[in-house]
């Protein structure tokens, strides 16, 4: 393995859910949640992902978000609040203690997966980019402030229940 690619398999965590939400439809306000069943090649239970149905053979890679429960105050500061409600971003898991993006690799023969909880098992599949609703849910220049902090989405690999404190480990590295 070379040091580049033994060094983006390196565990950067282990991180922990500060927070779930859930979302039953397009437009509706978020629900938190103490805990949430997360289905297999669907999403979170309750969550309009989740209801959304994917062909078996090219799978959703938007079946979950994650977002960084440290960059929420950097977005605060960048639109003069005091501080961010999570809720509003409408991302499915706010995560704290390590960073996001290193938990996608840069190679495609490399797949990493991280467990969450006891069974959860998920692999991050690319950035989620904030959407229009940004600027009406944060205020003027919420849409900015929250580019390249907006987090990721991720594929549900293998099922279970999350819950807020959870651990977020490696799961596995695999090269095809």
């Amino acid at each position: 393995m070379s040091e580049l690619r033994a060094l983006t398999a390196a565990p950067p965590g282990p991180g922990r859910i500060e927070a779930i939400f859930v979302r039953p439809q397009r437009d509706a306000p978020v629900s938190a949640c103490a805990a949430v069943e997360a289905i297999a090649g669907r999403g979170l239970l309750g969550d309009r992902y989740a209801v959304r149905s994917a062909s078996p053979s090219t799978p959703r890679r938007r079946q979950v978000t994650l977002i960084q429960a440290e960059h929420l105050p950097l977005v605060a500061a960048w639109l003069g609040r005091p501080e961010l409600d999570p809720a509003l971003v409408r991302r499915n898991l706010v995560v704290s203690g390590l960073n996001l993006l290193a938990l996608r690799s840069p190679f495609r023969d490399q797949v990493l997966t991280w467990r969450i909880g006891a069974t959860v098992v998920i692999e991050v599949t690319g950035p989620c980019d904030p959407c229009s609703r940004m600027e009406l849910a944060l205020g003027p220049g919420g849409y900015n402030a929250l580019r390249g902090h907006g987090g990721v989405t991720a594929r549900i690999v293998t099922g279970g229940v999350i819950a807020v404190g959870d651990a977020i480990v490696p799961a596995a590295l695999t090269v095809t």
